[in-house]
């Protein structure tokens, strides 16, 4: 039986129940009510198919809404003829949620955000956020925004109402302290930054630009305040996570001097208790990423007192505890936030940035390590979150497997039947009777593993293809140009069979039209980037290993399909998002010219 989440107890029995054809009868085979004996649990819900009815008792509006999703999963797997069962179900985390980034350089449209919630609610998902630096429609900073897309006030509304409907709390998010990189390159607004020249990280490989805002600057404060009043009010939501993750530029220019005198991590808590207390007075309570006062762990109890002097809990902090390694230390961390009883998230991710075709291995080891640490510790959410560093590439379907293995978890922390998901994908995702493609999305998250070799946050399928110009000195995908050199090209030629091998499979599967044609489409326009890296790499070590026929051959082919590949791409782009292709595949044109340089 396919059901994710799965169910914390299901007893089949004997028999079956015919569901009349007709869907405007169905309703009268449901019976619902309140009652006591349901578990104890405000999602908690009994569902019971017998051969007299379906009956859902529940304590709560939302264990009967819980309870419609299992039935709906149900329906799907069975059609008209329901197997007779009796489920007990309640969620380990209150509030489950997914996190999209729409900043990196892909900004979906209205239609796949609202197609993209449908989805969510039926996993039982109840909150969404939608990570924004500079992707709002503000109408004062169109000429930041425009070449990217945006999605506007209206938008936003019709999106949270139907959201509402389906029981998700669509969460505003607007990063509010660092990664503010696109305002603070306007000139109207570089005043604002900490700094205002890049400066070279600690590694030495790569420029940090100017991203962060310097918190004692006198119009700082007039500046987010703008952007709070202009965004908030398109959300009913009653909280607002306003980021302050990697303030990287902190104490390095206009706020040095205040630094040196109370501290890098006091700057950067009062600074968060002036944004908490513009949150507030919005009605809203605040969440923000807790990377950077894990790093002042005797400052971390004050954290509490935000909000606790007015005596409002909707006015108390709180931490997003975020780690997107196999072996993030969650457990350390989230007892820190426990210990001071700072409400807090578990924050795990689906690996899939910087890598293409993803990275599931260590997906699901994060994703299992933050769901057991957030589980001991208290959480009072988990929330997988799906970035898009270094243009965002990577399309749904690939992140896909992963927000489906997040939900399960978030649900029930210690059940993640991996042997369903691609079943349960194939039905209620794409829409696959013959659960093909599902079962290639999962397979190319693992063929990373045949290029052996490992590093944080990427795989050479992804960066590799992606890798910005060394001249530009960029953070993400640095280590794409290097990887030839790491990597026997017998490897290098396995992982590209593999991925061969998945589109010739996924080209003979028959999709049906809509959403689900567009999935099986962008999924194997990742699967044709990703061989392209391999492709580059093989040229990389002909070029260096001075084989002037294999080099040309490889340099003519390589030529080719990229070319193709980007007219595909930029075809396919209006299917799903806003603005063009721009942001997103610029790297495309930047490995042609590479293979154009080489005489």
């Amino acid at each position: 039986m396919n059901l994710l989440p799965t169910p914390r107890s299901l007893i089949k029995r004997p028999g079956s129940l015919l569901l009349p054809r007709k869907k405007s009868l169905r309703a009268g085979v449901i019976r619902q009510r309140r009652s006591q004996s349901a578990p104890k649990h405000p999602e908690g819900y009994t569902l019971a198919i017998s051969k007299r009815g379906i009956f859902i008792s529940s304590r709560d509006l939302l264990g009967w809404r819980a309870a419609q999703s299992t039935l709906r999963q149900l329906m799907r797997e069975y059609g008209h003829k329901l197997p007779c069962l009796k489920i007990r179900d309640w969620p380990d985390f209150a509030r489950r949620g997914v996190m999209l980034d729409i900043s990196r350089g892909r900004v979906p449209k209205l239609e796949t955000l609202l197609d993209l919630a449908e989805k969510l609610a039926d996993f039982k998902i109840n909150e969404l956020q939608l990570y924004t630096e500079h992707t709002f429609a503000y109408r004062k900073y169109k000429r930041i925004w425009q070449s990217w897309g945006a999605l506007t006030a209206k938008e936003i509304q019709i999106l949270d109402a139907r959201c509402r409907e389906l029981g998700i709390d669509l969460v505003p998010n607007q990063n509010s302290f660092g990664h503010l990189r696109y305002f603070l390159e306007d000139p109207k607004l570089k005043k604002l930054g900490e700094i205002s020249e890049p400066f070279p990280a600690e590694t030495k490989d790569f420029l940090r630009r100017p991203t962060t805002l310097a918190p004692n600057h006198p119009g700082t404060r007039p500046f987010l305040r703008g952007l709070h009043d202009e965004l908030l009010p398109n959300f009913s939501s009653q909280f607002f996570n306003v980021g302050g993750d990697e303030t990287w530029d902190l104490g390095k220019g206009q706020s040095k001097k205040l630094c040196e005198k109370k501290g890098k991590g006091r700057v950067y808590l009062d600074f968060l208790r002036q944004i908490h207390r513009e949150v507030s007075q919005r009605g809203k309570r605040m969440m923000f990423w807790g990377d950077i006062i894990l790093k002042y762990p005797k400052l971390i109890p004050e954290l509490a007192k935000l909000g606790k002097a007015d005596r409002q809990v909707s006015h108390t902090i709180i931490a997003l505890n975020w780690g997107y390694e196999a072996g993030h230390p969650f457990a350390k961390e989230a007892a820190q936030f426990a210990k001071a009883k700072i409400p807090f998230y578990i924050c795990p991710g689906t690996s899939t940035w910087q890598t293409l075709l993803g990275k599931h291995d260590n997906a699901l080891a994060n994703l299992r390590a933050a769901a057991k640490a957030g589980k001991k510790f208290g959480a009072i959410g988990l929330l997988n979150t799906d970035w898009g560093d270094g243009g965002h590439p990577q399309p749904l379907a690939v992140s896909w497997p992963m927000l489906a293995a997040g939900a399960a978890l978030a649900w029930k922390a210690k059940s993640l039947d991996t042997k369903k998901l691609a079943a349960v994908l194939s039905r209620d995702v794409f829409l696959d009777a013959s659960g093909k493609i599902a079962d290639i999305a999962f397979k190319l998250g693992f063929v990373h593993q045949k290029l052996g070799v490992k590093a944080p946050n990427e795989t050479p399928l992804g960066t590799v293809m992606a890798a910005p110009k060394p001249e530009e000195q960029e953070l993400f995908c640095r280590n794409g140009l290097k990887w030839f050199t790491k990597i026997p090209a017998a490897k290098i030629q396995a992982a590209l069979r593999e991925i061969e091998r998945q589109r010739k499979v996924l080209s003979r599967v028959k999709t049906k039209p809509g959403s689900a044609k567009v999935l099986a489409q962008e999924l194997d326009l990742a699967a044709r980037m990703a061989a392209q890296s391999c492709k580059f790499m093989l040229w990389q070590q002909a070029v260096a290993a001075k084989n002037t026929i294999t080099a040309s051959q490889l340099k003519r082919q390589g030529i080719q399909e990229l070319r193709q590949l980007e007219k595909d791409f930029n075809g396919y782009w209006p299917r799903r998002n806003k603005a063009t292709p721009r942001h997103c595949s610029s790297f495309l044109r930047w490995r042609i010219e590479d293979y154009q340089a080489e005489r």
